[in-house]
């Protein structure tokens, strides 16, 4: 299962039709230590791009995009009581939501781990 990313530093990891999202390391690294997080309740259909989840961190509070869309099936639960979990296993334990994906093409031209890397050491 092959990680994708966004420029806005979302992660996408898709089994089947079922795409679990969350924000990078480098992301949360920038935030750093997570207080807070808001999922989406399962039901809530989301379009490529919309703001899906919030974070918020001892130094600021961040939306987290819909890297693609789909129907929400699973918000992490987890990270209401523990929101330090996307500090500790951001790319694991730490994902903020599952959606079923509309459209599976959405994921074509997003960055593997090696291209985000990259793209992440010129910023």
């Amino acid at each position: 299962m092959s990680l994708y990313f966004t420029r806005d530093h979302e992660w996408i990891r898709v089994e089947g039709d079922t795409a679990t999202v969350g924000i990078s390391d480098h992301a949360q690294a920038a935030l750093g230590d997570i207080v807070f997080a808001e999922v989406p309740e399962p039901g809530k259909t989301l379009a490529k791009g919309d703001e899906a989840a919030v974070v918020e961190s001892v130094k600021a509070a961040s939306d987290i995009y819909a890297p693609v869309g789909g129907e929400v099936i699973e918000g992490n639960a987890a990270l209401g009581d523990d929101p330090a979990l996307v500090n500790r296993d951001p790319q694991g334990e730490g994902w903020f939501f599952k959606l079923r994906l509309a459209d599976p093409s959405e994921v074509d031209g997003m960055m593997d781990e090696a291209a985000y890397r990259d793209w992440c050491a010129t910023l």
